[in-house]
């Protein structure tokens, strides 16, 4: 990750946290440690963030309480080939006609390249998803209503949401913080609540996540790992995983990241 874009990601993670640390910073750039403390302390000289005992902190940090995780801004700029593949393995799961739930996130967020050849009714909690089809597909669009949360581009809401509960879907598509044994895990209670509203509306659950999603844990917990109908994941599946979704009765699809890369490669050249 270029030096620009590794400071873009660290301005915006200090956004959404009191502090993030050094070990934060590392994960979200996959720079080292050495290169992150130097970021640090070069945005600290310029003013642009407060350098704190083992991390950084904002200078003048939001006044709206955020939710807990990292925003839309970070998080779209982590394992995107792996994103990417995933999205269309997702999308080859939809027929025209079919409603369909997006979660919002970066991952379903990818959705929308290859949806705009579908005309399909989506429902979603997103505005970057509902701008996208909006300006680029024929399908029907209709937002749940809530709270706007800027940093992770969503709209929440703890009061129940008519709209929702009359939106029938054959499949709702979702990413997660983290994927175990006990099922898909969250990182804050309002994303939680939302999300079991929205799977209570669909006929099956669709989870997209990357591999490195089974190696992380959260304390909130979704719902039942054998309410998930499909994962969608990458060649990077651990043995462990892929036996731990087989003795759910989990069905699994392997995006092949490979096919994105070439993909990318034929647009360049």
């Amino acid at each position: 990750m270029h030096e620009s874009e590794r400071h873009r990601v660290i301005l915006s993670a200090i956004q959404s946290r009191p502090v993030a640390t050094i070990s934060d910073l590392v994960e979200m750039t996959g720079a080292s440690q050495a290169t992150i403390r130097r970021d640090v302390a070069s945005l600290h000289l310029q003013s642009k963030l407060r350098r704190v005992r083992g991390g950084a902190e904002a200078v003048n940090p939001p006044s709206q309480s955020g939710l807990i995780g990292r925003p839309f801004s970070v998080n779209e700029s982590i394992n995107m080939p792996m994103k990417r593949a995933i999205a269309r393995e997702a999308v080859a799961l939809c027929e025209d006609g079919e409603p369909i739930i997006i979660n919002g996130g970066t991952t379903t967020f990818q959705m929308v390249h290859h949806l705009v050849a579908r005309q399909v009714p989506v429902f979603t909690n997103s505005f970057p998803i509902a701008e996208h089809l909006l300006h680029h597909s024929k399908s029907t669009v209709t937002l749940s209503g809530g709270t706007i949360y800027r940093e992770q581009n969503i709209i929440l809401s703890p009061f129940d949401d008519e709209v929702t509960s009359h939106f029938y879907a054959r499949k709702m598509f979702m990413g997660a913080h983290a994927l175990g044994p006990q099922g898909p895990m969250e990182a804050d209670p309002l994303i939680v609540q939302a999300e079991l509203k929205f799977i209570e509306q669909a006929d099956e659950l669709v989870v997209l996540a990357d591999s490195t999603k089974f190696r992380k844990r959260s304390s909130l917990i979704l719902c039942a790992l054998e309410k998930v109908h499909t994962v969608i994941t990458d060649r990077n599946l651990r043995d462990e995983d892929r036996d731990m979704l087989e003795a759910a009765g989990v069905q699994l699809v392997i995006a092949d990241t490979k096919e994105e890369t070439n993909s990318k490669s034929s647009s360049v050249a």
